[in-house]
């Protein structure tokens, strides 16, 4: 198994949180694993990519061209990184499916915003996205499952934000259940 990502935003919505989900649950299923960001400015509202590689590679920096997928937590980032995609990668994106304009590659969309300010929890854009992104069988190298239970291992203990956490991903994961962009 082998698989390059892309997961890209604005600093604020949980980039580097995800990354570390992913990562841990790769790591939780005996897969190397290799991680590497970049953020723009060092605050809220600068642009934030980070780079995950799951199997057998040397370097963590996903290059252009390569990247299976792109998780976009702001859709004005999908314009500024989908050119690391291979020609069979794909995106899921925080829009509205009017939003973000795609030709070349499969798009996925949610507007995770409206979803988070409903659920009174705007600070989880970041897992609704990837729930979003996981409700698609065979996307990524895990299953929901088992990237819930690497979100009940890092948040045991914090009763609060662990509910907060899974309500987020479960609403990501059932509210694209249907549809398809």
């Amino acid at each position: 198994m082998n698989q390059q990502l892309i997961i890209s935003g604005v600093g604020g919505q949980g980039i580097l949180f995800i990354t570390r989900l992913l990562a841990e649950t790769a790591i939780h299923k005996g897969l190397p694993v290799l991680t590497s960001e970049t953020h723009g400015m060092a605050q809220r509202g600068g642009i934030v990519i980070s780079h995950l590689k799951v199997g057998d590679f040397s370097s963590p920096l996903v290059r252009p061209g390569q990247a299976d997928g792109l998780l976009a937590l702001k859709a004005e980032t999908v314009a500024l990184h989908r050119h690391f995609l291979n020609n069979g990668g794909w995106i899921v994106a925080n829009a509205t499916s009017l939003a973000v304009v795609e030709t070349e590659h499969p798009l996925a969309t949610m507007d995770a915003d409206t979803v988070a300010l409903a659920m009174g929890n705007p600070q989880s854009i970041n897992l609704i996205v990837l729930g979003r992104a996981l409700a698609e069988p065979d996307r990524l190298f895990c299953t929901s499952a088992e990237v819930e239970r690497t979100i009940q291992q890092k948040l045991s203990g914090k009763k609060k934000q662990l509910d907060g956490a899974i309500a987020a991903f479960r609403a990501g994961i059932e509210g694209c259940q249907g549809r398809s962009n």
